[in-house]
């Protein structure tokens, strides 16, 4: 097997693509680009295009609700109309190691060269290990004249955040492509980084609508955050009630 293995699926023609956008929503803190981007695949109805296979992936696999296992795998996407092409890469994980981050994030970019992508937008999210009631989505950019059209779009630029930098796709591929002559924007929407964070993916959505210029409709995001709250009250309605149990055996 080689180390990452790129397949084109038979309904896609390279031809089709002319200048699209790139969004990267893979697995993060509070999975909150995750939840985005496969909320506007759906939205959207893209077409998955192509899978990707590589040993940097963890060494398992995923049971289906059938019961059938199938290898981790990442996935690109495609949507087109009149006006736009995005492409979307998702999927199942990134790297376990330091050198597969690097060796993935190349491949990736080679892909999108190959595609003619003009921009790339990664999504993640921003660990602030606290629930957030008005999450803000931080920006960052690999150039500087991409920030005020971010900052525009609803994105923050607070000097120094996030502290510690980027960690993964999310950074990696906006970092790297500079040098390839692609534009990078990376958002990242605030999250507690405790649970699956619709709240979070639903202030990104927003930000991300504003730079893309596609209206997605975000009621099945806010749908899930509300669900979401309901069950983390419930979660702290039940620790309370053990404490105060704990409290009355104890006196």
């Amino acid at each position: 097997m080689e180390d990452i293995t790129i397949r084109f699926l038979d309904n896609f023609s390279k031809d089709e693509v002319d200048s699209p956008v790139l969004i990267e929503g893979l697995p993060g803190i509070g999975h909150v680009g995750k939840l985005v981007a496969e909320h506007i695949i759906h939205e959207l109805g893209a077409i998955k295009i192509a899978q990707i296979h590589s040993v940097y992936f963890p060494p398992q696999v995923i049971i289906g609700e059938d019961s059938v296992i199938r290898l981790a795998n990442n996935e690109i996407f495609f949507y087109k109309s009149d006006t736009h092409q995005v492409l979307f890469l998702v999927g199942d994980f990134q790297s376990t190691s330091n050198e597969g981050h690097y060796l993935l994030a190349d491949q990736y970019l080679k892909i999108a060269e190959e595609l003619g992508v003009r921009r790339i937008y990664t999504l993640g999210g921003f660990g602030v290990g606290h629930l957030v009631e008005e999450p803000r989505v931080l920006g960052a950019v690999n150039r500087i004249e991409l920030k005020e059209e971010a900052a525009e779009a609803g994105a923050t630029f607070d000097n120094g955040e996030p502290i510690g930098g980027i960690i993964g796709a999310a950074g990696l591929l906006p970092g790297l492509s500079a040098s390839r002559n692609i534009e990078g924007i990376c958002l990242m929407g605030e999250t507690s980084g405790y649970l699956v964070d619709p709240k979070s993916a639903t202030s990104l959505l927003k930000v991300l609508s504003n730079l893309i210029g596609l209206g997605i409709d975000a009621t099945k995001l806010v749908e899930r955050g509300v669900e979401m709250e309901r069950m983390v009250q419930k979660l702290i309605e039940g620790e309370r009630g053990v404490q105060d149990e704990e409290l009355r055996y104890i006196g």
